[in-house]
């Protein structure tokens, strides 16, 4: 990003001055000036055209890991009030509806796990079923897909998969209200058929991590973390149903903008009034896909426990906390003084309440909520905390990892998966993937620095770092 485009407000926080006779909202960068200076220029437009849209409050903002995306930036966060016009867009939630990652604490240690880690690294593959439109054992019938998508992980508990304890440490224990499985065509439930219990392709992936540093300690021993102690880490989503349903409302959202008279800066930037009767229509979707996700965690959560229980007898995995970061969410959030209702598009961005906030569980009331910032698999990743701070800055958002320096297309051009896999075991890292492409496309150097984008995140006041991740394992699609 040219860093002659944007005015410098402090150390982490950036502006777009307006130009001449330009009408808009006001655009928040955050990050340090290496960060920025890494992001494309895309980025900056797309932050731009955001602000042009109807009944934004405050700002079109960025994280510290934003790259560009379809016609949102990923990283980018936008609240619109409804009350004020305020609209709901599929490109500002993404097409991976809900991704998000489910944080598993063990009781292992590091040396523990030592000497039946290539033994764990194998079950876990063949345990999880990922890549591109991989299934898995379980197939559902349409009446049982459709339960899915009212209940999420509820469904997932009922038949078998988890521990009711898992659902006080899930986004909306488990289950996103507003779901209208109706509003989902059948195309998308039946590509969900065959997926649930599946990791998906590109980013997503299951890693053994190990605590490398607390960095907080009254925090790390809410969060029950010690250095040394083995966590899973299970990031993906809503599978092929969230992209269908991305796909579908696309069309529908940009001919209900140009039937209400809604100029749109970029055509992917469709979009409809909250309560217009096609806003209405896609939040009933999304909320089912927002299940399905949820769903599709629990599933895999239960899957990893049960490799770690024939690898590892005895061993114990709870859940740590499970949080999307593809979501627009109705939140109440003070503006200007006084208590707003508004709908929070977080695109590769993830919530971040801080303390004292009601929907935490009793646990980390006091100390905020967990926020996971997913770093590349030859680096390492974080574990944060939300901030009260955070709901001044940006209603309660923070970074959800690294973030993509260059495309995987650039990737293709410098890696080669087999080198880079046998690179990452020669530093005591096992990769198991079904794809060497996918593996290159996710190159460790295809990535921000996560240390730079945890480090811009807390000093930015969005959250702050309580522990930091080295993995051990990671299964990718």
């Amino acid at each position: 990003m040219d860093l002659g485009r944007v005015q410098q407000l402090d150390e982490y926080r950036w502006t777009v001055p307006l130009a001449p006779g330009e009408t808009r909202a006001p655009v928040l960068l955050y990050g340090s000036a290496p960060l920025l200076a890494s992001m494309d220029d895309k980025v900056l437009e797309q932050a731009v055209n955001v602000a042009k849209l109807p009944g934004l409050v405050k700002a079109s903002m960025t994280m510290p890991d934003a790259h560009w995306g379809y016609g949102f930036p990923i990283g980018g966060v936008a609240a619109f009030d409804p009350a004020a016009g305020g609209i709901v867009s599929a490109g500002g939630v993404g097409f991976d509806i809900s991704c998000g990652v489910r944080c598993l604490r063990s009781d292992l240690s590091l040396t523990d796990i030592a000497p039946h880690l290539e033994l764990l690294a194998n079950a876990l593959f063949h345990a999880i079923p990922a890549g591109v439109g991989e299934e898995g054992r379980l197939k559902l019938a349409p009446a049982q897909i459709d339960e899915v998508l009212a209940d999420g992980a509820h469904w997932a508990l009922r038949h078998g998969y988890g521990v009711p304890e898992d659902l006080d440490y899930v986004e909306e224990n488990g289950r996103m209200a507003g779901a209208v499985p109706a509003n989902v065509s059948e195309l998308a439930k039946k590509r969900q058929r065959g997926e649930m219990g599946t990791l998906g392709s590109g980013n997503h992936y299951l890693e053994v991590q190990v605590v490398d540093r607390i960095h907080d300690a009254e925090t790390a021993a809410a969060f029950g973390l010690r250095e040394g102690q083995i966590l899973v880490s299970i990031h993906c989503g809503s599978r092929g149903l969230g992209h269908q349903i991305g796909t579908e409302y696309l069309v529908t959202l940009a001919k209900a903008a140009s039937r209400l008279g809604i100029a749109l800066p970029d055509r992917e930037l469709a979009c409809a009034p909250i309560r217009s009767p096609e806003g209405q229509q896609y939040l009933g979707a999304m909320n089912a896909g927002i299940n399905v996700a949820l769903a599709n965690r629990q599933i895999l959560a239960h899957l990893t426990r049960e490799v770690f229980a024939r690898v590892l007898p005895g061993s114990r995995l709870e859940t740590l906390f499970d949080v999307s970061h593809n979501t627009c969410k109705p939140e109440r959030h003070r503006v200007d003084g006084r208590d707003a209702l508004l709908y929070v598009h977080r695109k590769g961005a993830t919530r971040a309440f801080g303390p004292g906030h009601p929907s935490l569980p009793e646990r980390y009331r006091a100390v905020g909520q967990p926020v996971i910032i997913g770093g590349s698999m030859g680096t390492g990743s974080y574990v944060l905390a939300g901030t009260a701070e955070s709901e001044q800055e940006a209603f309660s958002s923070a970074s959800h990892g690294a973030g993509r320096a260059m495309s995987r297309h650039q990737a293709l051009k410098q890696w080669r998966g087999r080198e880079l896999i046998d690179e990452l075991a020669g530093r005591g890292i096992l990769i198991r993937t079904a794809s060497l492409r996918g593996a290159a496309e996710e190159a460790p150097g295809a990535y921000k620095d996560v240390d730079l984008v945890a480090e811009a995140t807390e000093r930015a006041g969005l959250a702050r770092r309580v522990a930091f991740l080295r993995p051990k394992v990671c299964v990718k699609g």
